[in-house]
């Protein structure tokens, strides 16, 4: 089946909803036959038409960038360019703050393969149930598409400490006890502050595209106002 390719407007869009204009921003690019490909960039621009050439070239499983505001320093690893055979990426303690609590649904399958059409539209729907949920208590969050399954994004304001972490990891603790079944679990691995995050726009791509189990592109859903 035809291989669906990344969209330069939805790796805009997620940049201009995730990042505020200046900040340094690691991109990442984890398994590629040139090792770990990864750089920081502070021109946004440039940054998006990186994420979207990479796509292309490596066809890699998965391009991610990580979400919480980093130390500006690590800019003289690799200038607003991708490097391969990255030596360094963004540790924990290079984040200055964080930013945002990932909650990343994903539906239960067999490793290394993309979700079937029923088992991505379940995890979705989980997100946006949570979504409505937690609006009292948390505000609405952005809502996306990773592509395999479905992602939250709630804005916060913590520092990079024992009790960010704590906050963070105990949310993501709850929201699995209340919400992870036979067919959707919520993923509670996403709570260090470094964490890598699909990069929307790009294409996700476990296993081979299939018409039961087909890559298909990363993107925001709903943004609230």
């Amino acid at each position: 089946m035809s291989e669906s390719r990344a969209s330069r407007v939805e790796i805009d869009r997620g940049i201009s909803f995730l990042f505020e204009p200046g900040d340094v921003v690691e991109v990442r690019i984890p398994k590629t036959r040139a090792g770990v490909v990864a750089g920081y960039f502070e021109n946004h621009a440039v940054m998006a038409h990186a994420i979207y050439e990479a796509d292309a070239k490596y066809r890699a499983g998965g391009i991610y960038y990580v979400l919480n505001h980093l130390d500006p320093a690590l800019l003289g690893r690799a200038y607003n360019r991708l490097k391969e055979r990255a030596e360094y990426t963004t540790a924990d303690n290079n984040i200055l703050g964080r930013r945002w609590l990932p909650i990343d649904l994903d539906p239960v399958r067999p490793v290394g393969i993309s979700s079937s059409d029923e088992e991505h539209a379940a995890a979705v729907h989980r997100a946006r149930l949570i979504a409505d949920d937690m609006q009292k208590e948390w505000g609405r969050p952005i809502i996306a598409d990773s592509g395999n399954g479905g992602h939250l994004l709630y804005r916060i304001g913590l520092a990079n400490d024992r009790e960010g972490l704590a906050f963070v990891s105990g949310a993501l603790a709850e929201l699995d006890r209340r919400y992870s079944d036979h067919a959707v679990k919520v993923d509670v691995t996403s709570a260090n502050a470094a964490r890598i995050w699909k990069a929307y726009g790009t294409v996700a791509r476990k296993g081979d595209s299939i018409p039961d189990r087909p890559h298909r592109i990363s993107r925001i859903l709903e943004v609230s106002e």
